[in-house]
């Protein structure tokens, strides 16, 4: 009997492995303290897009991504020039 559970064992199927490690992985990086790496490249962007339009300093434009339960706030806030 032990021939026959070695030739027919039901093991796992690869997929399923692997869908279960990557839900692993998002959990984690959902629940991480880490930022988003993309903050440092949107920031690079918004300065490109609005310099199109109007002269701003770099320091004027701050980004900030918080928290809230299970929904993340983007906040971007840009300090314009006087048009004077």
């Amino acid at each position: 009997m032990a021939l026959l559970s070695f030739l027919f064992n039901s093991k796992p199927k690869s997929a399923v492995a692997a869908k279960e490690r990557l839900q692993i992985i998002i959990a984690r990086e959902r629940n991480g303290t880490a930022g988003p790496d993309f903050l440092p490249a949107l920031h690079k962007e918004l300065i490109a897009v609005i310099s199109k339009y109007t002269k701003v300093n770099a320091e004027d434009i701050k980004l900030s991504l918080d928290r809230q339960g299970n929904l993340e706030v983007l906040d971007v806030n840009v300090v314009l020039p006087d048009a004077r």
